[in-house]
């Protein structure tokens, strides 16, 4: 089964936000089984949060798009999609090393879920 570049590259993508969803999760547990969280039940929460983003995309990126499967591209897209009003608003607390980044990320992650060979790929006839 030939996957287009494209749909890998998106695969790609959404793994990487996957890993980095995973590294805060783990940065945060860390944090606060150091005893540095001010609040012991919100750390532990956007801990847990994070953690399951991070395996879901995971999970997204492995079984629905680089398995071509149908279901992956619309979480995939809904991802980036709502990476966009978080970029743009790091971008306005002056956070532009954050949120330039993150903004690439989301629209080049979002051209390459939509781009013809994508859609090619998991709604072909061929399929």
């Amino acid at each position: 089964m030939k996957r287009a570049w494209t749909l890998l590259a998106a695969a790609g993508v959404v793994a990487a936000e996957g890993l980095v969803a995973l590294g805060l999760g783990l940065y945060i547990a860390v944090e606060t089984i150091g005893g540095k969280a001010d609040n012991l039940t919100s750390a532990v929460a956007e801990a847990v949060f994070f953690l399951l983003i991070g395996a879901g995309l995971l999970w997204v990126a492995w079984g629905g798009l680089f398995m071509q499967e149908r279901w992956g591209r619309a979480p995939s897209v809904l991802t980036q999609i709502l990476m966009i009003p978080v970029s743009i608003t790091l971008m306005q607390y002056d956070r532009l090393e954050l949120g330039i980044p993150l903004l690439a990320v989301a629209l080049v992650g979002a051209g390459l879920l939509l781009a013809p060979p994508t859609t090619q790929a998991l709604y072909g006839e061929d399929r």
